[in-house]
């Protein structure tokens, strides 16, 4: 079977990266609890927002990011049982390419560099399951759809849903 993984807040850590981020610059205490339902970006001041949306254009970004709690070990597992592919929307922050490749290989090296695909949308994929923070990319797949949970995504229903790497365990294990 063909299981395809986002990486950006499902394995790699990007949401709370933008919370220390928007701390350090404005020498804030925001915390994932004040942005539950909603983007890093849309959680702060109107005039601040520009900053935190362009962290993904900031060199090196994709690559300070911190795997996801328990995503090593679970990934490892499942690449044992499934044909594991890392899709991930890299075209719109073009440097998060080799940043992104070089973290997998860092973080994630039992993922070839061949299953590894870093694309401008996913409704390319044709699988037999996605794990995706973004109902939109699960919109379209036809195969079983995941939804792993996300302070922006804790409102989106309708999907079956994957709180963290255990849970995601015990659904694919």
């Amino acid at each position: 079977m063909t299981l395809f993984v986002d990486m950006d807040e499902v394995f790699a850590d990007a949401f709370n990266a933008h919370i220390t981020l928007y701390n350090a610059e404005f020498n804030e205490n925001l915390t994932e609890m004040d942005c539950m339902g909603r983007e890093v970006w849309q959680s702060v001041p109107v005039e601040r927002q520009s900053s935190v949306r362009n962290h993904a254009r900031t060199d090196g970004f994709f690559r300070a990011l911190e795997p996801i709690k328990d995503s090593q070990k679970v990934l490892k597992e499942l690449s044992k049982k499934y044909d594991l592919y890392v899709a991930s929307a890299a075209m719109e922050y073009p440097n998060s390419l080799r940043e992104k490749s070089d973290w997998l290989d860092e973080h994630f090296p039992f993922i070839h560099w061949r299953n590894r695909i870093l694309c401008g949308s996913k409704h390319i994929l044709n699988g037999d399951i996605l794990i995706d923070d973004r109902s939109y990319n699960l919109e379209h797949f036809q195969g079983r759809k995941i939804l792993f949970t996300s302070p922006h995504n804790i409102h989106t229903t309708g999907y079956e849903r994957a709180d963290n790497w255990l849970e995601v365990g015990d659904l694919l294990l």
